[in-house]
């Protein structure tokens, strides 16, 4: 990806991070994105046929639609306040020229840009940011956006082309979060609709470089160029309107089936390329590749739960993973095995494996042995009457987690450790974790930005383990209140070595996500958040 740095001077600089979400597929590079390669120059015209795994759900950017693939379909719809750039993480201008915070972090201002309109010609301006931000935070639950606004106090408009956002707590993974699909700005008309009345796009009006033609639920979502879209992100390949004339989103829910379309002409790119399929791929198509920010895929303690709210319990588990063994054994080398809670693409990322607990079985058994807990006839051990037998929920979302798991069992069992393993989907899996009835968890989260690890490891989290750790939750605190960047990439690197040192994660691989191009495609990248970039530099060869 070639990119074009543009200098982008803060009062305050706040580091990165977009929306989380649960992934639902992957694959692994490295640190940058990876495009698809040609020498030649950009056409103008033409269509193209992404393939997609799920039906969006919703077109609302703002709603709770399918992960991935709806963020996927309503980037190409909405323009964000900041860009992410891939590259580094720096926060780059977008629809706002640039910002500032006050020193805690509890006010951003926002310069915005002028001669932006939304598709049905209206000015974009102050107001309409205003109006976004208010919705979502009006939304609540509806939003997967709305966690965003905790403790929001409003927008103000400074003038048509200033905002200020206000806070009653610190929150400097604000700015990070306003470069994320979710926080797109749409129009008025599109706030003036109720929030659950937008899912099939006809409300949705953005600044966006596409609008939407049409969408068929299950099926496909088609979307046409905008010609006069001229306001991209200048650190982005193409700041100016899109190559490609049109674009159909194609629901194709079988891997194999898209794979299978790919290689004979009938789809010009698929995403959500399964790890089993990559040596094919590989072999025929210049696949794009990203590893993705955020939480790793990993195992998570519930620590309301008495066997795994001891720390000893918790390290004999780390040491009787082996993650380069369940790498290897379920994915390819196209993934990374994991060294931290966080992907190595996630700004304020740091190595913790020389303060984790690694792999030693025979350690993990003695420990067991000096906490009391004594093998049992079946194998499994059993300590004042209480058998060591853990209930461990995941997603079916991913094709090579059963693998992983079923191996991950096997390797605690021969430490006496008994693992029942309950899947579902993501809406059973969410019902899973809400109802407590689990001791260990199986699953990732994608964010650009470290402050991702919070809701799961800070005690006041909505989704907190239960481990009320003191210094862990003055950490959180710590960064959520720091303007500098350096500053808060150092807290979290403290925040990784405290949840590596109390065993409240054991860290197995990194996800990767990939993209498979058609030959004759080109410029089809990853954003920061290992989600579809804008289209904007997609182009196909002349037929």
């Amino acid at each position: 990806m070639t990119t074009h740095r543009t200098p982008f001077r803060l009062m305050a600089a706040i580091a990165a991070g977009t929306a989380a979400a649960l992934v639902m597929a992957g694959c692994s590079s490295g640190g940058t994105a990876s495009t698809s390669s040609s020498s030649s120059k950009p056409v103008d015209g033409g269509s193209l046929t992404y393939a997609i795994a799920n039906d969006p759900i919703t077109l609302n950017p703002a709603g709770t639609g399918a992960g991935n693939d709806t963020f996927a379909i309503t980037r190409q719809l909405v323009d964000s306040l900041l860009w992410q750039d891939p590259s580094d993480g720096s926060l780059t201008p977008w629809l706002a020229t640039k910002y500032s915070a006050n020193a805690d972090a509890t006010a951003f201002t926002f310069d915005l840009r002028s001669g932006v309109t939304f598709s049905d010609g209206t000015a974009f301006d102050a107001t309409a940011v205003k109006d976004t931000f208010d919705d979502i935070a009006s939304a609540g639950a509806s939003s997967t956006a709305a966690a965003y606004f905790s403790g929001y106090e409003g927008t103000k408009v400074v003038d048509d082309d200033t905002v200020e956002v206000d806070f009653g707590a610190p929150n400097a993974a604000f700015p990070n979060a306003t470069a994320s699909v979710a926080l797109g700005i749409v129009a008025p008309k599109t706030t003036e609709t109720p929030f659950d009345d937008r899912a099939d796009g006809k409300a949705v009006i953005g600044t966006g470089p596409f609008t939407l033609s049409s969408y068929t639920k299950n099926t496909s979502t088609v979307l046409t160029k905008r010609k006069d879209y001229d306001w991209g992100p200048a650190a982005r390949s193409n700041a100016g309107a899109a190559h490609l004339s049109k674009v159909t989103f194609q629901v194709v829910p079988e891997a194999s089936v898209r794979t299978g379309s790919l290689q004979s002409g009938q789809l010009d790119a698929i995403s959500s390329v399964q790890p089993s399929d990559v040596d094919t791929l590989q072999a025929q198509y210049d696949l794009v590749t990203r590893a993705n920010p955020g939480q790793v895929f990993g195992l998570t303690f519930n620590q309301k739960r008495p066997i795994v709210s001891d720390l000893a319990v918790r390290k004999a588990i780390a040491q009787a993973v082996d993650p380069k063994a369940v790498r290897d054994t379920a994915l390819n080398d196209l993934f990374t095995v994991a060294n931290s809670v966080l992907g190595s693409t996630t700004p304020g990322y740091a190595d913790t494996s020389s303060g984790s607990a690694t792999y030693d079985p025979k350690a993990a058994a003695a420990a067991l042995d000096d906490a009391g807990w004594e093998k049992g006839s079946d194998g499994i051990r059993t300590k004042d009457g209480t058998k060591l037998q853990l209930k461990l929920v995941w997603i079916t979302n991913f094709g090579p987690n059963q693998t992983s798991l079923e191996l991950i069992q096997q390797e605690l069992g021969k430490v006496g450790v008994g693992v029942t393993l309950e899947s579902g989907t993501v809406p059973q899996y969410l019902a899973n974790l809400t109802s407590g009835d689990w001791d260990l968890s199986w699953d990732n989260s994608s964010r650009a930005d470290g402050d991702v690890l919070r809701s799961k490891f800070s005690s006041s989290g909505a989704q907190s383990i239960g481990a009320s750790d003191t210094t862990l939750d003055a950490l959180f605190t710590k960064e959520l209140s720091q303007s500098s960047a350096s500053d808060r990439s150092a807290t979290f690197g403290e925040i990784q070595q405290r949840i590596a040192s109390q065993v409240d994660f054991v860290p197995v691989h990194e996800l990767t996500s990939i993209i498979a191009p058609a030959t004759d495609v080109h410029g089809i990248v990853f954003g920061a958040d290992t989600r579809l970039d804008q289209l904007t530099g997609a182009w196909k060869d002349a037929s």
